[in-house]
């Protein structure tokens, strides 16, 4: 069974959206990309399906990958 990674389930995603871009305020882009990775990392942690990971994974390289 594919899990459900497309319905939303961020109570306010605009919010979030705007918490993360002023995180990255006054980062260099190496330091963006290293709280990116810690961000992912983190959150990762607190889903801990390895199943709904992968997933998501998938989802968010595919459009990379098939257009470059």
């Amino acid at each position: 069974m594919n899990p459900d990674i497309t319905s939303l389930r961020l109570a306010d995603a605009d919010g979030f959206y705007a918490a993360l871009v002023a995180a990255h305020e006054g980062l260099s882009d190496d330091e963006s990309a290293l709280a990116n990775a810690k961000l992912v990392m983190l959150l990762a942690n607190q889903i801990g399906d390895a199943q709904v990971l992968q997933a998501c994974v998938d989802a968010a390289v595919q459009d990379i990958r098939t257009t470059a």
